[in-house]
Order: C-alpha cells, then sequence, then structure tokens
C-alpha cells in the first residue's frame, strides 16, 4: 500500500529536476548552437563552394578546394611546419616545464621540499603569460634584430663574429619561431605542475628517499606517473597551441610567414588567402583540414596516453 505513493512522489521529483535542468542549460546550449557549432557547419559548406565574400550565393564545386589543396605546395609547406610544432613544442614545453616544478617543489636540500624563493620563481616563469602574444612577437622582433642593436647578434657583433638572421634566414627562422613558443608557454606549465605536485602528499616522497631512491628515481618513479593526467592535458592542450600560432607568425616574421614560406602555418595561410586574395571557400577548405588535424591529434593523444590512473 505505501509503494505507490513513494513511487509517485519519486518520479515527481525526478520530472521536477530533469525539467530544473533543461531549463538552466536551454539558454547556454541554445548559444552555443547558433555561436560555435553553426559557424563551423557553414565552413564546412562553404569550403565547398567559390564564394569570394562578395556574391549572395556562390556556387558549389563540391571537393574543388580540397583537390586543389593537394597541389599546393605553400599548403604542404604549412602541414609540415604545424606537424613539426605538434611534436616539438609539447615535447620541449613539458620536459623544461617537468624539470623547473619539479626543482621548485622538490629540489630542496631534503628532497621533498621546493628551493629556497620558489613562489618568487614561479611568478616571473608565469610574466610571459600576462603579455599578449602580439607584444611577445614585437618584443622578439626587437630580440632578433639582425644588426648590432639586437639583444643576440649585439654580443655576437662585439666579439667579431657575424650576426646571425634569426628571423632572415630560412634554416633558422622556423627554430626561432619555436623558441619564442615555448618561452612563452613554458611558464604556465611550470605552475600547471606545481600545483599538480603540490597535490601530491609529502609522505609518499619521503617514504621513496627512505627506501633510497635518488632524485633521478623520485622524478621518473613516483613524480612523473603521479602527474601522468596532468602531464596529458597539458600535451592536448599544446598541441592545439601548435595548430594556432598565427599571432607570433604573422607578426614577428618576414612576409608573414617567411622568409620563402620557411615559418608559414595553416593558420596564416587561412588568413592570407581569405583577406588578401578573397578567396574565403578555399581559405575554409584549409579550416576545414586544420580542424580535422586538432581533432584527430587530440583523440590519438588522449588514447595513446591513456593509463591506469593511480590513486593515493
Amino acid at each position: 500500500m505505501t509503494l505507490e505513493p513513494r513511487r509517485g512522489v519519486s518520479l515527481y521529483q525526478r520530472y521536477r529536476r530533469g525539467l530544473f535542468i533543461t531549463a538552466f542549460l536551454a539558454a547556454p546550449v541554445t548559444l552555443y548552437l547558433i555561436y560555435v557549432i553553426s559557424p563551423n557547419l557553414q565552413a564546412f559548406y562553404i569550403a565547398m563552394t567559390d564564394w569570394r565574400g562578395v556574391t549572395a550565393t556562390p556556387a558549389f564545386i563540391g571537393l574543388d578546394n580540397f583537390q586543389r589543396l593537394l597541389g599546393d605546395s605553400v599548403f604542404w609547406k604549412a602541414v609540415t611546419h604545424n606537424v613539426a610544432l605538434l611534436v616539438l613544442l609539447p615535447v620541449v614545453t613539458i620536459v623544461i616545464a617537468l624539470f623547473f616544478a619539479f626543482l621548485l617543489n622538490l629540489g630542496g636540500r631534503q628532497g621533498v621540499s621546493g628551493i629556497r624563493g620558489s613562489t618568487f620563481y614561479r611568478v616571473v616563469f608565469f610574466f610571459p603569460q600576462v603579455l599578449a602574444v602580439t607584444i611577445v612577437a614585437v618584443l622578439f622582433q626587437q630580440v632578433f634584430r639582425p644588426d648590432g642593436s639586437g639583444m643576440l647578434n649585439g654580443p655576437l657583433m662585439a666579439l667579431g663574429l657575424e650576426p646571425v638572421g634569426f628571423l632572415s634566414d630560412p634554416d633558422v627562422a622556423f627554430w626561432s619561431v619555436l623558441g619564442v613558443l615555448v618561452w612563452q608557454a613554458v611558464g604556465f606549465y611550470v605552475v600547471l605542475f606545481s600545483a599538480g605536485l603540490a597535490g601530491i602528499p609529502r609522505d609518499m616522497f619521503e617514504a621513496a628517499q627512505i627506501d633510497g631512491a635518488n632524485r633521478f628515481t623520485l622524478f621518473f618513479r613516483v613524480t612523473l606517473p603521479l602527474l601522468w593526467d596532468t602531464v596529458q592535458v597539458a600535451w592536448v592542450y599544446l598541441g592545439i597551441l601548435a595548430m594556432d600560432v598565427f599571432a607570433i607568425v604573422w607578426v614577428m616574421t618576414d612576409q608573414q610567414g617567411g622568409p620563402d614560406w620557411s615559418t608559414t602555418v595553416m593558420a596564416a595561410e587561412i588568413y592570407r588567402n581569405a583577406f588578401e586574395y578573397f578567396r574565403f571557400g578555399y581559405a575554409s577548405a584549409l579550416g576545414v583540414v586544420m580542424f580535422l588535424f586538432t581533432v584527430g591529434f587530440a583523440i590519438l593523444s588522449l588514447r595513446l596516453s591513456r593509463r591506469e590512473r593511480i590513486e593515493y
């Protein structure tokens, strides 16, 4: 006799709760569909047209833009640079950030505490994140100046050495861009990994030291496994950053991706084709390829780096 009323109340409560959740999510989901999903779907359609930004009804040309991409040498250079950044930027940044985070949190004399002044160093490392990307690009334009006023070439010329064309030599320019990206990104991940280390009980490090673990063993056998989830997230974020380096390349490099397309990336070619050549259909095709690269990298990284979660 008492089961029916209880079941009725339970269903009513579920209904009220479902109605509240639906009402709460209706507005943000609608805005997300309108301003995020809809433009992306439109980009897929525009990629199959010859739209130049002035006609109301662009002609549908199917996959012609994608076929044209296959024969575009500049596109393949941009893809090569993005793939190189996808590999190098996460690896270099994470290695440096892990080293400094380990030093700041476990580099003290006792091995379970940070070095003196670690809080100050975290602020210093994080400082590049405060600067706008365009400011960083302009700053390093001055650092890489090819004359005696450059921060790097000035000392070289004072020593009687030849100046290095950091942004004018095709063999050096890409590595200069990579160095700037690492400099800008590493501070954030030092703080991120430091926060992860702060959440690990110090008892685990002390127990490892009692068992005879040295600094090398403490890092690779204790610290890295416990930080793996954070490293995984950092890898995905840095991979996405490697696909979106438009501002640094466009502002800092010679000829916005030069010299001789040695630093161009897909984002720069999207902008160039859309707003300089007014080939919006072709630019959208580039954007679709870039989107597929980014999503594919994120899915592949999460699957390959998946491992059993360590509880502590």
